[in-house]
C-alpha cells in the first residue's frame, strides 16, 4: 500500500512544518497549496491519506471532500481535516461528509503524528477474514467492502469497521462509549456526538428507511444495537 501522504495546506510555513515530521516519520508528503491538481494527481497515484485544510486558495477542503468521497477510484481514502476552524459543529460537518478524523490548529506534532497512525491502521484488513450475509447485505471483513443486494456500497475505513464490529456482535448493547474504544481507540477527537453520525452514514447505507432502522437499532439511554435475521459467517 501506498505510504504517501496528500497534504493540502497554503501555509507554507505550516505545510513545511507538517511535511517535515511526517517524512520523519518514514511518510512520502506531497504538498499542495491549493486543491486544482490533487484529484487529477490522485486518480493517477492514490496516496495513503489526504490531510487537507478547509479554507484554501480554488475551493474548499470541505468542497473537496465531499468530491473524493463521490470518486469511485478515491473514496475509499482514509481523509484527516486539519484547520483553525474549531466549533462543534464544524467538526460533526466534516465527519458527515466523511472525514476520519478532525484535527485543530494549533495542533502538538507528536499527536498529529499519532492520529494519522491511528487512522492508517484503521485501513488495515483485519487479520482473520470473514463474510457476514443476511437479507441481501454482504459485508466482507478481507476486501473491506459492503454489498447491498449485489451492489457494491462505498464506505470510509471508519464506517466499515464501526459496522462489521457492531455486524459481529449482533444482540449485544455497545454504549458510545465501549465503541470509541472499540473502534477509534485512542484517537480522542470524537464524542458520543460523532458516534451518532457515524451510526447515521451507516443507516443509510443498509437500511430501506433510516428512520425506522431494522438492523442499526438505538437503545435510549444506553447505546447501540445491531440485529441480524439471519447471519451467515463464512
Amino acid at each position: 500500500m501506498s505510504n504517501t501522504i496528500f497534504v493540502l495546506e497554503d501555509d507554507v510555513d505550516i505545510s513545511r512544518l507538517v511535511q517535515y515530521h511526517l517524512e520523519s516519520a518514514g511518510y512520502t508528503v506531497r504538498p499542495y497549496l491549493a486543491i486544482n491538481q490533487i484529484i487529477a494527481d490522485a486518480e493517477r497515484n492514490p496516496p495513503a491519506l489526504f490531510l487537507l485544510d478547509i479554507m484554501v486558495p480554488g475551493g474548499d477542503g470541505l468542497d473537496l471532500c465531499r468530491r473524493l468521497r463521490q470518486n469511485p477510484t478515491l473514496s475509499v481514502v482514509p481523509i484527516i481535516f486539519l484547520t483553525a476552524r474549531a466549533a462543534e459543529n464544524d467538526r460533526v460537518h466534516g465527519l458527515e461528509l466523511g472525514a476520519d478524523d478532525y484535527i485543530t490548529k494549533p495542533f502538538a506534532t507528536r499527536e498529529l503524528l499519532a492520529r494519522v497512525k491511528a487512522v492508517l491502521r484503521r485501513f488495515e484488513r483485519p487479520s482473520t477474514p470473514s463474510l457476514i450475509k443476511f437479507d441481501g447485505i454482504e459485508i466482507d471483513a478481507g476486501a473491506m467492502q459492503l454489498r447491498v443486494h449485489g451492489q457494491l456500497v462505498t464506505t470510509t475505513a471508519t464506517e466499515f469497521r464501526l459496522l462489521d464490529y457492531l455486524a459481529r456482535h449482533p444482540g449485544r448493547v455497545f454504549s458510545r462509549d465501549h465503541l470509541l474504544d472499540a473502534v477509534w481507540g485512542d484517537a480522542r477527537f470524537v464524542t458520543p456526538r460523532s458516534v451518532d453520525v457515524y451510526v447515521r452514514r451507516i443507516r443509510e447505507k443498509i437500511e430501506v428507511d433510516a428512520e425506522t432502522p431494522r438492523y442499526l437499532k438505538t437503545m435510549r439511554g444506553a447505546g447501540y444495537r445491531f440485529e441480524i435475521p439471519k447471519a451467515v459467517s463464512a
